[in-house]
């Protein structure tokens, strides 16, 4: 397996799992993964928030630790990376009204690049009018956003998670065997 350069697109108030267990568990494999938040340089940190599901109707959210970015979002060329990863949470809110964002993401698309995101990350696909035609999974918050956008929102288990070529989406941090199992299978990722 040749080692893959993946970027990860995140912000303030990203989910913190959705953030730190990819990024460990892609590098723990043997790939390079580069975390970048607009206006932001490497060695910067983003602040990250804890979502649970306790019983409410909807997702409590506590605050998380602080998660260090190893690359700087001015310097990304997207065609220097392999593939991209959308991390969810609260930050896909204001990541997807920036520009710079969606026009990365859309060359993962057109490049027809592995794509994996979870939970919120969905926004920023929709954002970035990429769905049409793709069948979707995201927190089901969000499934107004995948259908508006052309994508047909995919209806799993809160654990399971979906390949649609090479875009690999899941509802929430607990899909993340599932989600990160897909996700290396469209990599090429060959483990044992």
């Amino acid at each position: 397996m040749a080692a893959k350069r993946i970027l990860m697109i995140t912000g303030d108030f990203g989910e913190d799992y959705e953030i730190m267990v990819p990024f460990q568990a892609l590098q723990a494999v043997g790939h390079t993964v580069h975390a970048v938040c607009p206006d932001k340089k490497a060695g910067d940190s983003i602040a990250t928030a804890i979502h649970d599901f306790e019983g409410q109707q909807t997702y409590s959210e506590k605050r998380g630790h602080n998660f260090t970015l190893n690359a700087t979002f001015s310097d990304i060329k997207p065609e220097q990376y392999d593939a991209l990863v959308l991390p969810g949470g609260r930050a896909p809110e204001y990541l997807r009204l920036n520009p710079k964002v969606t026009e990365m993401v859309r060359h993962f698309f057109v490049a027809n690049k592995p794509v994996a995101a979870i939970c919120h990350g969905a926004q920023i696909l929709a954002a970035a009018k990429v769905l049409e035609g793709k069948r979707c999974s995201a927190y089901p918050a969000c499934q107004p956003e995948v259908e508006q956008s052309g994508g047909s929102y995919a209806q799993i288990a809160i654990d399971g998670a979906v390949t649609d070529g090479m875009l690999v989406t899941a509802p929430a941090w607990p899909a993340h065997p599932a989600w990160i199992g897909q996700f290396l299978q469209v990599l090429g990722t060959r483990i044992g």
